[in-house]
């Protein structure tokens, strides 16, 4: 879904309209706005709907065993993605909708069994399955209050074969992501995911306790790492590479007619200067999350007021961060954002104001030290020690990103306070974020924040 948009609308400002006309022309059209009515008003820039469906007709069988997808499809979608690409074309705006999503979608007839439906509530993947594109854009609008200007659609096939053109995508983790539905096993560090690794890391709901909230924020670092792959790599700049890519990617597109030649040129000129820094990714926020619906299970009901915020700053052409300082000094991904860690000092030297001095530079990291320190039984410890019980082994691994060289010790029964105990070497606090950043008033990140440092 992400590679559709990305290398089809990047690339087409580098390379020559008869070119692109050609590529264009093997775009399998969707009339998803036919006969709509009663659509929201339009606001300043403009709105695409991405829809990546689960489809995978053309999977080979080894495909399907590698990478765990020999169920059945559900013919619906398996990912929506509303992006705003504000007025001035300097920044897009991408907001995850949950395919759980509570939705009630208008009346309409049943694509499949051609049986009239009145309006009734699903979860939100269920639009597609029922009416197709347009019943979901119908939904999306209704939901959103925002007017959508162009859909695009991918399946399972595409995504793989386009992140494979594109020579694989890198990914960061702090720590180690196994979903044992997906088949997906990654250590912490960086890797290099071809299209079959790249897609089980999108798909994976099944690591930790995060569900669908962890896969959409996986989905928007991998299109924020994927837009990075794109303009580095200088794919978009050479006519050869760039053909490959798309006419690999436009195998199994689907959009709406809107999107032609011209709109496409119009973009990519637009976008040409596009880096993950460009980008800003968002999820609905949500209310409840275990909504029960009769007929239907646990849903996810978003937060009205928050999510009606969201959705007026997009038709308002507004962004949803908020401009950061530029970082001086590299900083380290951890896995625990230090603000959660709660940290007791304690000083084992004979030097004076030790204990306070690291007390102050962890604090200032960002860590929850108690601004209290205290002297410890010894005083010669030359290695600064960090003991934590191992239930917390997590922040501690944080804790020691920020203490380069200290010593860590596990010992049951400490309890969540982290204690770090000065020694003669303790003179160097390495800054440190979260792996996953707080973001704004709407957990809103730039994508230069998410991908590999």
């Amino acid at each position: 879904m992400a590679t559709g948009l990305s290398v089809l609308v990047l690339g087409a400002g580098g390379i020559g309209h008869a070119v692109v006309t050609n590529l264009e022309s093997g775009i399998d059209r969707v009339d998803p706005f036919k006969d709509m009515k009663n659509r929201p008003a339009g606001g300043r820039g403009t709105n695409l709907l991405l829809v990546g469906t689960d489809g995978r007709d053309r999977i080979t069988a080894d495909e399907k065993r590698t990478y765990r997808l020999g169920g059945k499809p559900c013919h619906c979608t398996d990912t929506i993605m509303l992006v705003h690409l504000s007025a001035d074309e300097k920044r897009a705006s991408v907001v995850s909708l949950p395919r759980d999503s509570y939705a009630e979608i208008p009346a309409h007839r049943d694509r499949t069994t051609g049986k009239e439906h009145a309006a009734h509530p699903v979860k939100l993947n269920a639009a597609y399955a029922e009416g197709g594109p347009g019943l979901t854009v119908r939904t999306v609008e209704h939901m959103t209050g925002v007017k959508i200007d162009h859909y695009l659609e991918v399946d399972f096939t595409s995504f793989m074969t386009t992140v494979d053109a594109l020579g694989g995508v890198e990914i960061c983790t702090a720590r180690p992501l196994k979903d044992s539905y997906t088949g997906l096993d990654l250590a912490p560090g960086t890797h290099t995911l071809d299209g079959g690794r790249a897609l089980q890391y999108v798909r994976s709901r099944h690591i930790g306790g995060d569900a669908d909230l962890g896969r959409m924020q996986r989905q928007q670092k991998f299109m924020a790492a994927l837009i990075e792959r794109a303009t580095s790599s200088g794919v978009l700049l050479n006519p050869v590479k760039f053909r490959e890519v798309v006419s690999t990617t436009l195998r199994s597109v689907r959009a709406d007619r809107g999107l032609d030649t011209e709109r496409m040129l119009s973009l990519g000129r637009a976008l040409r200067g596009f880096s993950p820094a460009s980008s800003e990714f968002a999820s609905v926020p949500m209310g409840d999350v275990a909504y029960q619906v009769k007929g239907i299970g646990s849903t996810v009901k978003w937060n009205p007021a928050k999510s009606k915020q969201l959705f007026t700053a997009l038709r308002e052409d507004k962004p949803l961060t908020t401009a950061r300082p530029a970082e001086k000094t590299p900083v380290e991904k951890v896995d625990v954002p230090p603000e959660r860690i709660r940290v007791q000092v304690y000083n084992g030297t004979a030097q004076n104001g030790l204990g306070s001095t690291l007390d102050a530079a962890l604090h200032a990291t960002g860590f929850d030290t108690t601004r209290a320190p205290l002297t410890a039984p010894r005083h010669d410890l030359k290695r600064t020690l960090v003991t934590y019980d191992p239930r917390w082994d997590r922040s501690a691994k944080t804790l020691a990103a920020a203490l380069p060289g200290a010593e860590l010790r596990a010992v049951a029964g400490q309890g969540a306070t982290m204690r770090v105990t000065a020694g003669e070497d303790a003179h160097t606090v390495r800054r440190v974020r979260a792996e996953e950043p707080a973001g704004g008033r709407f957990g809103a990140v730039k994508g230069d924040e998410v991908v590999c440092p």
